[in-house]
């Protein structure tokens, strides 16, 4: 179910995916969706934290665990020592891949063309079947070196 099925309210979503597990939406799990929602790429914890003081550090990784195990927040994994942070798709209607720096590790969140879109959507659904496996979703991650890194 989308965000759009729930009626496009982001935070009755969540509330309800947390619910669908026995755990409640609180002050700090409704702080850092907002966090979430309110940027266009993942976030590490420093980041989060940057943007939301009155969350404690030790607060904010069990909530993003909860949230993460109930599949309202997807940790994107980086080149880097960080895990990164994002919404999970349904909860934006944002289908997107992810471009990342290979040497610090920043991340950007990119669209694809709809025709290319569909192209890969086909490919995964090929290569899913020949391996005999429902596909669910796909994902692509472009991994290279930002300019600023080139630069250095």
């Amino acid at each position: 179910m989308t965000l759009t099925d729930r009626g496009g309210d982001l935070h009755g979503a969540a509330a309800a995916r947390l619910g669908d597990d026995g755990q409640r939406y609180t002050r700090n799990r409704r702080a850092l969706v907002e966090v979430l929602a309110a940027t266009s790429r993942p976030l590490t914890l420093p980041e989060i934290l940057e943007r939301r003081h009155d969350v404690p550090q030790s607060s904010a990784y069990r909530n993003l665990a909860v949230l993460e195990a109930t599949g309202v927040v997807r940790r994107v994994l980086s080149q880097d020592e960080f895990s990164r942070y994002e919404l999970a798709e349904e909860f934006t209607d944002d289908h997107h891949h992810h471009v990342m720096c290979s040497h610090c590790g920043h991340m950007e969140d990119v669209a694809v063309p709809d025709e290319l879109e569909a192209e890969l959507e086909r490919v995964a659904e090929d290569l899913a079947r020949r391996l005999d496996y429902s596909l669910d979703h796909h994902r692509l991650d472009v991994i290279g070196t930002c300019a600023d890194c080139r630069r250095r």
